[in-house]
């Protein structure tokens, strides 16, 4: 038992949070816990905005992890935090009013948070950077381009629209880094590679966000925070939290994409294709240079690990769309005098698409969300007809669309070209879902296997085994 090298991973993703104790000599989870935030709430700017309650997200955290073994919570010698990429919280901490968190006084291991010092978290999924909004802003100085949700471009249309919000706060992040931050009481934030590449602005090849850019056009840069490599140390706990022992080293905080893959990536001829909230497909890139992309791809490379970076094709729709098909038909079982739950209706409406009789012609582009190189496209449906109508046949030709999708921006010939043999599948989204799972075969016509054992909790705990 002494032997043993435990690490607690954590995921503060865009709908619940996850965690898990890893045993790294015998690479395996021994507990694990997950509880979803409920943490959405309602933006000024309806539909275009997009925003969670960070008090909300880090009470599932807390919930989390006290739910876990203490007598494995005593043992572990480092914690790995990831989390939803691009988005943005502010808080203030300074000398006049203290941090933005407190012990809790029944609980010497909660943290609750001081809402008069802390944001909302502005996600991944706003969409109030329009494109003319976009098109005024200068040009990043990085192989990555920058889109409506990216912390950058959040932060530049508060600064011209809500310059009084920004005043309010001297500290911004991801929701993962304001976790790290709360539990090594961090004045000033940290972050890594990962993080900071997903906002945009950040040159990956000198370390440096694009300061004389941003400076240039106006923007509060005392709100960046420092950058780390990604998988460095952060700080250390200041205080023993839910029995992990005071001074336990805790890494800067990572994207969910690259610790999912990271997770589930066991051979370099390996692609990962996680299903969640959104859909996203990659690979690690063997020969990539930032310094000769096309600028025109809709592929992205990702930073990764230990300087190597990730092929990854990254839509916005992926099984969110899914949920929403199944909330319309709750909501129209309740406009008819019926009220079905939506795990009912899941199960129902696989089962029905699972037939073979549920092919059809019918062609759906799931573009709720539009893309991020087509923010303005919206979903279609196409070839209908009265043979096509049923659950099932509507159920699946929208998985086919959510696939298809994917494969329009990383299509088969990419992988073959740079010798992926196998594609490995992860998410609850498409590892729960039979109909998606087919389709998945179907389009890419490569051998395909499905992992639910790993996850981004495990890829940071993988990640901090190493600090």
């Amino acid at each position: 038992m002494g032997d043993r090298k435990l690490v607690l991973g954590i995921d503060v993703g865009t709908t619940s949070v996850k965690v898990c104790v890893v045993d790294c000599n015998e690479n395996k989870i021994i507990a694990r816990q997950a509880k979803d935030t409920q943490a959405n709430v309602p933006s000024e700017l309806g539909c275009d905005g997009n925003k969670q309650d960070v008090p909300k997200i880090m009470s599932a955290l807390h919930a989390c992890v006290s739910r876990l073994p203490k007598d494995l919570l005593k043992q572990v010698v480092s914690i790995g935090v990831c989390g939803q990429m691009h988005g943005v919280a502010l808080w203030q901490y300074s000398e006049e009013s203290g941090a933005p968190w407190d012990r809790a006084d029944n609980d010497s291991c909660r943290y609750d948070v001081r809402r008069t010092q802390v944001s909302s978290l502005y996600t991944w999924q706003d969409s109030r950077c329009h494109p003319d909004f976009l098109a005024s802003l200068p040009k990043p100085k990085s192989h990555l381009q920058a889109y409506s949700g990216y912390g950058c471009n959040t932060l530049f249309w508060f600064s011209k629209y809500r310059p009084e919000k920004l005043e309010k706060f001297n500290c911004a992040g991801t929701v993962q880094d304001f976790a790290v931050a709360m539990l090594c009481n961090l004045k000033k934030p940290i972050m890594a590679v990962q993080n900071a590449s997903s906002w945009g602005y950040f040159d990956t090849n000198s370390m440096e966000w694009n300061y004389e850019a941003l400076e240039e056009a106006g923007f509060p840069v005392y709100l960046l925070p420092k950058v780390l490599a990604s998988g460095k140390v952060a700080g250390h706990l200041v205080d023993c939290w839910h029995s992990i022992p005071a001074g336990t080293p805790v890494g800067a905080a990572l994207g969910d994409l690259q610790c999912s893959v990271l997770s589930a990536l066991s051979h370099p001829d390996d692609a990962v294709m996680n299903i969640s909230t959104s859909a996203q497909l990659a690979f690690i890139a063997s020969s990539f240079d930032p310094e000769n992309i096309n600028e025109h791809s809709e592929v992205e490379f990702l930073p990764y690990f230990e300087g190597k970076y990730l092929a990854v094709a990254a839509a916005l729709n992926g099984g969110n769309v899914l949920a929403t098909f199944i909330s319309m038909l709750q909501q129209w079982t309740l406009e008819l005098g019926c009220s079905i739950p939506q795990s009912k209706l899941w199960e129902r409406v696989i089962e029905s698409a699972s037939n073979k009789s549920s092919d059809s012609n019918m062609k759906v582009i799931p573009t709720l969300l539009g893309e991020r190189h087509a923010p303005q496209q919206n979903a279609t449906v196409s070839e209908i007809d009265p043979g096509n109508l049923s659950l099932g046949k509507v159920f699946k030709a929208t998985c086919k669309g959510v696939i298809e999708n994917l494969h329009s921006i990383m299509p088969r010939e990419m992988l073959l070209d740079n010798n992926i043999a196998r594609i490995v599948g992860i998410g609850s989204a498409l590892t729960r879902n039979k109909v998606l799972q087919e389709e998945v075969r179907t389009c890419y016509q490569l051998p395909v296997v499905f992992e639910t054992r790993g996850g981004a909790a495990w890829g940071a705990a993988i990640a901090a085994s190493a600090i």
